[in-house]
């Protein structure tokens, strides 16, 4: 008996404290916000969206091998010693053609490792958050200035170079050809 009348004190206590808290919320001013016509400021360090400055691109791929699930892919081309690819913004003269530079920010896990190593801090994340699409591929963000048309024309430069190397090499007979 003594037990019954235990229960019934414990659940009338419980109920008692719950709707004091819902008592001490009632008078409270809510703090919904109306997205998308407000927004909420972020902290200063969130992570978001990768954004690369290519004209300040080195082609180091540093960014690209501390990726850890590899959202990065950068494709190069030597430029030639006498061509002229412009400077970055501290004055240090680019040595590659940056032919591709995509970022797949459907696999990307914002873990911001990409922005550390970089020696000239051309990638960095921005505070943009709202890049939701329907389709996949629309969240791979391309930062080449190259066209089809460039990259095809130094693929085939590039090529020819090889080719050129081999060539010399087969008739010099250096490492790596076959003795007869």
């Amino acid at each position: 008996m003594v037990e019954y009348f235990k229960n019934i004190y414990e659940a009338v206590v419980t109920i008692l404290i719950g709707m004091g808290v819902t008592f001490k919320h009632l008078f409270v001013p809510s703090v919904t916000v109306q997205y998308p016509k407000e927004k909420v400021e972020l902290p200063p360090r969130s992570r978001m969206q990768l954004f690369v400055r290519i004209e300040d691109c080195i082609g180091c791929r540093q960014c690209e091998r501390a990726c850890p699930v590899d959202c990065i892919e950068i494709d190069l081309i030597k430029a030639d010693k006498d061509e002229d690819l412009g400077l970055t913004s501290n004055g240090k003269k680019k040595p590659f053609h940056v032919i591709r530079f995509d970022i797949d920010m459907s696999k990307c896990c914002f873990c911001n490792l990409c922005t550390f190593p970089c020696p000239k801090e051309c990638i960095h994340m921005t505070p943009d958050y709202e890049y939701a699409q329907e389709d996949r591929s629309n969240l791979i963000f391309q930062f080449s200035n190259y066209t089809a048309e460039q990259v095809a024309e130094l693929q085939k430069r590039e090529a020819e170079k090889a080719a050129a190397r081999a060539a010399a090499k087969a008739k010099t007979g250096g490492p790596g050809t076959p003795a007869n």
